[in-house]
């Protein structure tokens, strides 16, 4: 029997804002953790040079593995083998990898609410048992180390992400310790979603390799390396798991694009270039946090990371869906529905994706202003 799994339902907002571009409307698109920035130059180069000169084919790139692990040495202090490196067609597939060699059919996965709405979907869908738990600004929207102690029974499993979607909040590294240390003494295995790795305004984001060897890690060049339509990511297995990962791998979804992993190995020394984006992503997120106030979203999850804001707008409403589909009819903003992250209170909260270009960042903020005013307006 197929499971049941929620829709993603900012895919139905950018389907309205496509039909409005479509009519001639000027739309910006802060629904999807999309970045506005290309992949870099010299990774672009190289794909074409690539696509003169190699028929390409299924393949698994032996240099990019060995770069990845030196990325891990040198940013992480962490050491791990070219062999614990499954390259994936993205963070989603690498999710599912994750899951299904991992866990079994009835597993309890615990996970943050709000979190990312494929996290439940996926445990779902491959029949798992997702325990959703809440956490408010008094753990900064983050699983604890208290919280999984305070589990009876334990899970098999807990998926944690820092910086996270939606909130852009950070685990601190003494909290990421505590937490490896109770679920190493409970048997919960570990799912760290690094995607947003490198997408940080202050606090470091710790790999829980560092304090976990075991933790199974997704990550990907979607975000950070700005090149979320190449579809390629990666995930870190245990030495002794990697063969039934790669063999999932190769079962579900044969290779990773071949021309994206040529650009990617690139793309890992573009470093100038992408802390260039990481700058725009600063000066967005700036600009967002200084008129969200005046706009009476005063709020809102602390955006240590990533390119979020989670605000609560649940003054004005009590539906978040039907909140953005009106703000994007009448604005030309595309915002993300609070029920995607939180199928329990999310009815009250959006989030706003500052991935786009800072003159968007600017014109947004200049439309949202009056249409917020009247909001609150009607609401008094």
């Amino acid at each position: 029997m197929s499971a049941e799994i929620d829709p993603f339902y900012a895919i139905s907002i950018s389907g309205l804002a496509q039909r409005l571009k479509a009519e001639g409307r000027s739309v910006i698109h802060m629904e999807f953790g999309q970045p506005s920035t290309g992949a870099p130059k010299a990774a672009i180069e190289r794909a074409h040079a690539v696509l003169d000169a190699d028929a390409m084919g299924y393949w698994s790139s032996d240099p990019l593995k060995a770069r990845i692990c030196r990325h891990y040495a040198e940013t992480y202090g962490v050491t791990i083998e070219p062999i614990q490196i499954v390259l994936t067609c993205g963070a989603s597939p690498a999710l599912v990898l994750a899951l299904s060699s991992t866990f079994k059919p009835g597993d309890v996965i615990a996970m943050a609410r709000p979190g990312y709405v494929a996290y439940r979907n996926n445990v779902k869908a491959l029949h798992m048992v997702p325990l959703e738990i809440a956490c408010g600004p008094e753990t900064r929207y983050q699983l604890t180390a208290e919280t999984l102690a305070a589990l009876d029974p334990a899970p098999a499993g807990v998926i944690l992400a820092s910086p996270a979607n939606p909130t852009g909040t950070i685990v601190p590294a003494d909290e990421l310790k505590a937490i490896a240390e109770v679920c190493r003494a409970r048997g919960i295995r570990i799912v760290s979603d690094e995607i947003y790795h490198g997408l940080s305004y202050g606090e470091r984001t710790h790999s829980m390799l560092e304090f976990e060897p075991t933790a199974v890690v997704v990550n990907s060049f979607s975000k950070y390396f700005s090149m979320a339509g190449w579809r390629l990511g990666w995930l870190i297995t245990p030495r002794a798991e990697a063969a039934r990962a790669i063999a999932y791998m190769g079962a579900l979804f044969l290779t990773a694009p071949s021309l994206a992993q040529h650009a990617a190995l690139v793309a890992m020394d573009c470093r100038e270039e992408l802390e260039g984006h990481l700058e725009t992503y600063r000066r967005n997120r700036e600009l967002l946090l200084a008129a969200l106030p005046r706009l009476g979203l005063d709020t809102i999850a602390p955006p240590d990371g990533a390119f979020y804001v989670y605000a609560d707008v649940g003054r004005l409403t009590d539906d978040s869906l039907a909140f953005c589909k009106q703000l994007l009819s009448d604005t030309g903003v595309a915002t993300a529905p609070g029920i995607d992250f939180d199928p329990v209170d999310g009815h009250r909260f959006i989030r706003l994706s500052f991935a786009v270009s800072t003159p968007e960042i600017e014109e947004a903020i200049r439309r949202l202003a009056p249409w917020f005013e009247a909001a609150w307006a009607k609401a008094a």
